[in-house]
């Protein structure tokens, strides 16, 4: 215990020592970090890179597969305004501490924007690389080199596409043991993970012994056993007499290989999610520190986010979301779960964008969106979220190179040949040729469909009666959002001409949504072209993209806020980014805080420490108890609540717009590619106050909602006759350091 702590300690140090560098510091390559880091079946080495490659099948190390990569570091804490840079990129690290760039000395360049993307003489797949960074303040002032960074630039694999590192690990004790009777013992490890499990065991003889591992249980000390997909199983072992130390081997889950899942890779092995144990028929005695379970997910930064505010239950929502983000990234892709392990557009859409909120981490959504592209799933709507997650991609990152690469492909899954005379589309009018779905990569049957279908949303109990008709209002809500993005993605790419085509269907795309599904008499969205029924479903999405004009908004919101929370884990994303850009903050955090059956506490009241894949069993029967689907609050809560959105691709410009409701105080860290973004709230009779701090790099865009009997704004100290327009108080430009605002 004392060397765990140790290395907690020594961490933290490092962490702290990190964010008051007077260099550039977090270097990442190709969006990755600590690329010079060597694992071995999952657990940190202390040996080069050079050495490791010269026995790859032992050792595991990023991966960089672009030969031209980027460069990117967190600039020097002394800096607040950097003004220019120097990149150094050698073969050897002689030539690196010599400064001396043979492969690439970028010389001084002016500039404040970065990654930056390699511009030296041509890297040889195979080979390990160096480099480092200085920077030059607004002084003209250069800091020293930033440590040394080093790469492997990897021949491509199969399932490689973009740049990632090897999954990690952490060995892991059980918070409490019972002796239920002789040779039985219960064991709690505190929260469900996807695990290995390694025991040491001290027989009076040798015989058979009796393993249960459990994520649920249906009663004190009681393992849920009758649930198909809330895992549970039972192992025998043989154990030897005297003490001996056993890997628990799990068994191989036959169905589910049979669905092409993403498999665990070999320097890892087979995981299985649980948090109970149970251990029978032990002739001698056991401890806690006589197991351990080894928990396996993509390299996760804990301290990446912090989130406290003066509402319990909201803590614990923020709590069980975030840790949701690292167990279920334990295959180094975005996967539905335990039960399929299969990548979903609609699962890595809201993965993706909670990732991003707690840990500034690229690349595994990368790699899914890229397996996502040739690997599609059958609802219309899902097809429709791959260009929401590249253009997510490049605003987080700035980056364009997975834009550049799958431009073709992002065009292909917009379904633009579904679309009829009126504008819209539909899976309905016999457009699905054997052309068109090989052209989105339907090429064979997945789970019996061999086509596009539309879904609303999952399960179907969760629809609040939607009405199929031949055309969908959430599939052309969807497709609407797309033409949009894809306009911006064009004009990224610099193709003019499909950026106005883009432009001119959404036009009327916009026109023919009113006519079609906008009842005339009571403003509200019409499930389809068909029907005059209005469901949550196609109100909340014509909202949250956009397709509600401003005289029928309050309708809209009042039908919308009639409905509370009908629909699915996966739908509340849309349903609170619609209310919170609605300005319907305070319902929207009665929906966060709910402990109705239908809200987040539900899932820690039944006893997950994982999102859940429904609100309740009741919902879903056959539910499973690790799906980050159900996790929105982790992004919605620093996206909205605290309103911490990228204004331009790279977050080199920042939105910070505070909607806290009720909260009385509210504590918020979380991490962009160029630094930690700190806001702090208090409310108090005489003032609101927001402490704000903003890392070098990062300039912010504060939007501060007028509160009526607070009529001055003070900034930094300073009495300012800044007046509020439409309610809100837009600070511009506010740079880099710690910010002072207050409501008096």
């Amino acid at each position: 215990m004392k060397k765990v702590v140790s290395i907690i300690l020594a961490l933290c140090f490092v962490y702290i020592a990190e964010s008051q560098q007077a260099v550039p510091f977090r270097m990442r390559t190709d969006l990755v970090l600590n690329t010079g880091a060597v694992s071995k079946n999952g657990f940190l080495q202390n040996i080069s890179l050079t050495q490791a490659i010269a026995d790859e099948q032992q050792y595991q190390f990023a991966k960089i597969y672009q030969q031209q990569p980027l460069f990117d570091w967190q600039n020097a804490s002394n800096i607040n305004n950097s003004t220019a840079w120097r990149i150094l990129v050698t073969s050897s690290i002689d030539s690196l501490n010599n400064n001396k760039g043979d492969l690439w000395d970028s010389k001084k360049q002016k500039g404040t924007n970065h990654p930056i993307l390699y511009a030296g003489k041509p890297l040889v797949k195979g080979k390990v690389y160096y480099w480092k960074v200085q920077q030059w303040d607004e002084k003209n002032l250069a800091t020293a080199f930033s440590e040394a960074a080093s790469f492997y630039l990897s021949p491509e694999d199969s399932l490689g596409y973009f740049s990632h590192a090897p999954l990690t690990a952490e060995w892991e004790t059980p918070i409490s043991i019972l002796n239920q009777s002789p040779g039985k013992y219960f064991l709690d490890f505190g929260k469900d993970a996807f695990s290995q499990l390694q025991l040491q065991i001290s027989s009076d003889k040798s015989d058979s012994i009796y393993i249960e591992a459990a994520e649920a249980l249906e009663g004190p000390q009681k393992f849920l056993t009758s649930s198909a997909n809330i895992r549970y199983i039972k192992l025998a072992l043989l154990v030897q007499k005297g003490t001996h130390d056993y890997q628990i081997q799990w068994p191989v889950n036959v169905k589910r290989n049979s669905r092409n899942p993403i498999l665990m890779p070999e320097y890892i092995g087979e995981v299985y999610p649980f948090r109970y144990l149970g251990i029978s028929g032990l002739h001698g005695t056991l401890n806690q520190w006589s197991v351990k379970r080894k928990n396996v997910f993509y390299p996760f930064n804990h301290h990446a986010s912090e989130f406290v505010s003066s509402d319990t239950v909201l803590n614990m929502v923020w709590d069980l979301c975030k840790y949701s983000m690292k167990a279920t990234s334990f295959s180094g892709f975005y996967v539905d779960g335990d039960r399929e392990r299969v990548p979903y557009e609609a699962d890595a859409l809201i993965n993706q964008l909670s990732h991003y909120a707690v840990d500034a981490e690229y690349s595994i959504a990368r790699r899914t969106m890229a397996y996502l592209l040739f690997h599609p799933t059958w609802p219309t709507e899902w097809s429709l979220q791959n260009v929401l997650m590249a253009w997510n991609d490049f605003l987080y990152t700035g980056d364009k190179s997975f834009l550049q690469q799958y431009y073709p492909e992002l065009q292909q899954k917009i379904l633009m040949p579904l679309e009829g005379e009126i504008a819209l589309i539909s899976t309905l009018s016999n457009k699905q040729t054997k052309e068109f779905l090989a052209n989105i990569h339907i090429t064979k049957a997945f789970d019996g469909k061999q086509d596009l279908k539309d879904i609303v949303d999952w399960p179907n109990v969760e629809r609040d009666g939607f009405v199929f008709c031949q055309y969908n209002a959430v599939v052309n809500a969807f497709y609407y959002q797309n033409l949009l993005l894809m306009q911006k993605i064009a004009l990224v790419m610099g193709k003019k001409y499909d950026a106005q085509l883009y432009q001119q269907k959404a036009t009327k795309v916009f026109e023919s949504y009113q006519k079609v599904f906008i009842n005339p008499t009571t403003g509200l969205v019409k499930d389809g072209d068909s029907t005059n029924h209005t469901s949550l479903h196609s109100n909340m999405f014509a909202l949250a993209f956009g397709l509600v004009r401003k005289e029928h908004q309050a309708a809209v919101i009042d039908l919308i806020k009639s409905k509370k929370m009908a629909c699915s884990v996966y739908g509340s994303q849309f349903l609170l980014d619609a209310l919170f850009d609605a300005g319907e903050a305070d319902y929207a955090l009665t929906l966060l805080t709910s402990t109705d059956q239908r809200s987040w506490y539900n899932m820690i009241r039944t006893g997950s420490t994982i999102s859940m894949e429904a609100w309740d069993k009741k919902f879903k029967p056959n539910l499973d108890l690790n799906h980050a689907w159900g996790a929105a609050p982790a992004n919605i809560i620093v996206r909205k609540l605290m309103g911490v959105m990228p204004l331009n691709p790279g977050a080199d410009t920042i939105l910070i717009k505070p909607q806290l409701g009720n909260l009385h105080f509210a504590n918020l860290k979380t991490t962009l590619l160029k630094g930690e973004i700190q806001i702090d709230f208090q409310k108090k009779i005489e003032k609101n106050t927001y402490q704000l701090s903003i890392p070098s790099g990062i300039t912010a865009m504060v939007e501060i909602a007028f509160i009526l009997g607070k009529t001055s704004l003070w900034i930094n100290g300073k009495k300012t006759n800044l007046p509020p327009k439409n309610g809100i108080y837009s600070l511009k430009n506010i740079g880099a350091g710690k910010h002072s605002i207050e409501l008096r």
